[in-house]
């Protein structure tokens, strides 16, 4: 064996200072590889690390994109030196004019929607890539609503292996085409992507050498929403928000910014401060929301029913950790109508010059029925995560824009509208 390699094939530092994989539920590690359930309970496995000293200065010197917090994620020290989408390092947006309109003290919008393939994912899918490529996978593959298909094709086609996604086959046209464009590997699936997801999981124990990204690398792939949580802390000058209101699918982003500015604290590079941290879903599939407001621990699987077709996972694998960390800081986890997260888009749009998609219209539209009801304080200082690009969904708010009226080319026919 290559005197660079240990004894599981792998080479040295192959996932940096992550040092094993660990059970959720009952601790139990297992060694650093494409595992995602716990042998002894089934319980899900997240990556568990040594940390080294990190200092705010070695970050600050780093690239601008996620790898200037390589030493916090599962990746090797030469993962620049691989081909990859370089996401990350977006805008944080102070938005004014939104917070007037809501009421609120101070707000930021984490804007997302800037990365390489216009939303969060290409965060998750670089790291997932990573430990493909350390694995020697020979595909690289996801079930999507379509965000992370996009993203994973373009990763895919930039790291030069083989994609094959799946989604489900009434996804809105844009995020099909967004896909088909970086891969002829798009696979629609006639079902909702629970239906996807099961046929994924299926594939994966069948065939050798495929990593699906949300499946058998997802401890990985996770990881790589806490750069969400990093940058917003050190773009506010390395303290942690009072508030923060994420959009829940799977329920993994908003566990892992949670994890990111936990382990901020552990490290030293941000004071320990209480933050509250809310969760915002569609009506139309709204599993956690449910569970929050009875008081339950149980999540009762539905099935979706919504525009919000990014947040439309009936059963979210992360749901009862969102439950516990939104019980633990104060939050809350809230839901709106498809009419209120059209209303959310456009207040966005009107507001910031941000046109997000569905999943950040519902995010903004929690945030509104979140202060109307009581539930957030207007008075903190709050930051809401718009994670992607609106122009991926445009059919949402077709029919509730468009010229504010038609007329002849003359001077007298416009100062008819009364627009002068």
């Amino acid at each position: 064996m290559d005197p660079a390699t240990t004894s599981t094939g792998l080479r040295d530092g192959a996932f940096g200072n992550a040092r094993a994989l660990s059970c959720r539920e009952c601790g139990h590690e297992v060694e650093l590889g494409p595992h995602y359930a716990c042998p002894e309970c089934f319980g899900p496995l997240e990556v568990a690390y040594d940390f080294p000293t990190v200092t705010r200065e070695e970050i600050a010197a780093g690239p601008r994109n996620i790898w200037r917090y390589k030493a916090l994620l599962p990746v090797p020290g030469d993962i620049e030196e691989s081909p990859n989408t370089e996401p990350g390092f977006t805008r944080l947006l102070r938005a004014d004019n939104l917070a007037a309109e809501l009421g609120l003290t101070k707000l930021w919008v984490k804007d997302d929607s800037t990365n390489p393939t216009n939303s969060f994912k290409d965060r998750v899918v670089a790291c997932a890539l990573s430990a493909a490529r350390e694995l020697h996978a020979k595909v690289f593959a996801c079930p999507s609503t379509g965000n992370l298909a996009n993203a994973v094709a373009a990763a895919g086609a930039r790291a030069g292996i083989k994609t094959v996604v799946f989604i489900p086959s009434n996804l809105e046209k844009p995020k099909q085409v967004n896909s088909a464009v970086y891969t002829p590997n798009l696979v629609a699936v006639d079902g909702n992507y629970d239906d996807v997801n099961k046929l994924a999981s299926e594939i994966a124990g069948e065939e050798d050498g495929w990593a699906f990204v949300n499946v058998n690398v997802r401890p990985f792939y996770a990881e790589g929403s806490k750069t969400l949580g990093y940058e917003i802390a050190e773009q506010l000058g390395w303290r942690l928000p009072d508030q923060i209101v994420i959009p829940v699918a799977s329920g993994s982003q908003l566990t892992k910014v949670d994890k990111a500015f936990q382990e901020l604290i552990k490290l030293g590079l941000v004071e320990d401060r209480p933050y509250k941290v809310f969760g915002a879903q569609a009506t139309g599939c709204s599993p956690v929301s449910v569970a929050y407001k009875t008081g339950t621990d149980a999540i009762r699987p539905v099935k979706p029913d919504t525009i919000a077709k990014s947040l439309a996972i009936g059963n979210p694998a992360d749901g009862i950790y969102v439950l516990d960390i939104c019980r633990r800081t104060g939050g809350a986890v809230e839901d709106i109508t498809d009419d209120e997260v059209r209303e959310g888009i456009l207040l966005l749009a009107r507001t910031e010059g941000v046109f997000t998609e569905t999943a950040g219209g519902t995010t903004v539209g929690v945030l509104k029925k979140l202060i109307e009801t009581g539930q957030l304080d207007p008075d903190l200082e709050t930051v809401v995560i718009n994670t992607g690009m609106g122009l991926k969904t445009l059919d949402a708010v077709a029919d509730q824009v468009g010229p504010a009226a038609t007329i002849a080319p003359s001077y007298d026919a416009f100062r008819a509208t009364g627009l002068a």
